[in-house]
């Protein structure tokens, strides 16, 4: 990326702008680092054995050209609806209008997912209240911390995000000294995992590229929160910068440790961290790395509502959504578009309560695809509006470099996962899912445009 001393156009919506570059540094960790990391992490070294580095190592690089294609066209046009708005200027009213209600579907799936999955594990280590109850405490609490102004929010975010990453650089120490036997009186398992390195061939690699893609899901939201920040050409660059070398170092650090210690099978995989560290021999280490799992999923509940909230508030500033979600409070929060937000995860809750240990399995494997549609459509429409601004020359306050080999890069990337996706029979029936969803959305959306234009058509005299 390549940054020009170039001011980007100031938001036109009447949400605050007072995050400052920290906090939406941090908030793009925050919503990164949660489920799919401390959770999903196990489900994927199940599904491929060691040979999920290859999983994260394709996801990564897709992730890095999408964020630096985002970071483009967020800086030269900041805005809630982001990467809805780019997709509408690229391609249409149907396209933007569709891809934002698709994002904001996904989000308030995740939102269910981490309620629940942290709920599940400090049950774990503190089985005294059900999970369904703990789930639900966490829902009303952070809907109350999404009421408040961006400001408190953002520094909240900044704070619980440090904790977590601090976590898992020690995470990460604790990991080498056992993989390396520097630990007293505990055996090295050393590298003998990656003997068999790929347990159950092609398909366990495409089966957990998808648990990986839903564990790099939420980066995108730097993009979304750049309309309430301040200086957003240099704050979105800074943030895509650090985030993604920091997600691609925290992620693939994290998995090489689990896949070498854990192997497929291993019961240690249903809390990842907490096995490992349980090896390590550590007293109450593995209760401390489950408390902090706790924290981080929240913290991606709580920036992943954000992003959510702010989702269905710009669908509805653009008529796509109904117009009450647009109100603002007197803190300038879409205290309308929090609340239908969070509806699903309530409603999750009591599905927990009913069918117990059977909601957070489902909810993971119904957004992994989602990703990759909203991933394409960024590429797509960084390719359509570089090339507009360059023939019109149009000056950017932020360049992505490279281009358009790397978008064209990353869209034959896309592609391959999506072949790839289709070749495994339970990512192929995420795919159909979702590819029937977009086209019920789509549908939606061009009607709704339809009729709108028809109300606004001048009579013929």
């Amino acid at each position: 990326m390549t940054t020009k001393s170039i001011a980007a156009p100031a938001p036109t919506s009447g949400l605050g702008h007072s995050l400052k570059p920290r906090q939406l540094t941090m908030m793009g960790l925050g919503s990164a680092i949660g489920a799919g990391l401390f959770l999903g992490s196990g489900a994927g070294v199940q599904a491929a054995g060691p040979a999920v580095l290859i999983s994260y190592l394709v996801a990564g690089t897709l992730i890095i050209l999408v964020m630096w294609a985002l970071g483009e066209m967020a800086a030269a046009n900041p805005n809630s609806g982001a990467f809805s708005v780019y997709a509408e200027k690229a391609m249409g009213k149907t396209a933007g209008g569709t891809i934002g209600w698709l994002w904001w579907l996904q989000l308030v799936v995740v939102i269910a997912a981490e309620a629940i999955g942290a709920a599940g594990l400090l049950f774990s280590i503190w089985p005294v209240i059900p999970v369904w109850v703990l789930a639900l405490v966490f829902m009303v609490v952070f809907t109350g911390i999404n009421l408040v102004g961006v400001r408190n929010f953002g520094e909240f975010e900044f704070w619980f995000a440090i904790l977590k990453v601090a976590a898992i650089v020690i995470f990460l120490l604790i990991g080498a000294a056992l993989l390396f036997g520097w630990l007293p009186n505990v055996p090295s398992p050393g590298f003998s995992a990656f003997g068999d390195f790929a347990p159950n061939g092609i398909g366990g690699i495409a089966a957990a590229l998808f648990v990986v893609i839903f564990a790099f899901g939420g980066t995108e939201i730097v993009s979304v929160a750049a309309a309430e920040t301040e200086n957003p050409a240099h704050s979105v660059g800074k943030a895509i910068r650090t985030v993604v070398w920091r997600i691609l170092v925290f992620y693939i650090g994290s998995v090489f440790v689990i896949a070498a210690v854990l192997p497929v099978g291993s019961e240690g995989l249903k809390s990842p961290f907490a096995g490992v560290l349980d090896l390590a021999g550590i007293p109450g280490a593995g209760a401390a790395i489950t408390l902090v799992a706790v924290v981080a999923l929240l913290s991606a509940l709580n920036a992943n509502l954000y992003g959510a909230s702010r989702m269905i508030f710009s669908l509805s500033e653009r008529g796509e959504a109904p117009r009450f979600l647009s109100r603002l409070s007197a803190s300038k929060v879409p205290v309308a578009a929090v609340g239908i937000s969070v509806a699903f995860g309530f409603i999750a809750t009591v599905l927990e309560l009913l069918f117990p240990e059977k909601i957070l399995p489902a909810l993971l494997n119904l957004v992994g695809s989602t990703c990759l549609v909203v991933w394409g459509t960024a590429l797509v429409s960084q390719f359509i509006l570089r090339r507009r601004a360059d023939r019109d020359g149009t000056e950017l306050p932020l360049r992505m470099k490279g281009f358009p080999y790397l978008t064209i890069v990353g869209l034959i990337l896309l592609g391959l996962i999506l072949v790839v996706g289709f070749a495994n029979p339970e990512s192929a029936g995420q795919l159909i899912g979702t590819f029937i969803l977009i086209l019920v959305i789509a549908a939606g959306c061009f009607i709704n445009a339809r009729s709108k234009a028809a109300k606004h058509a001048t009579p013929a005299k």
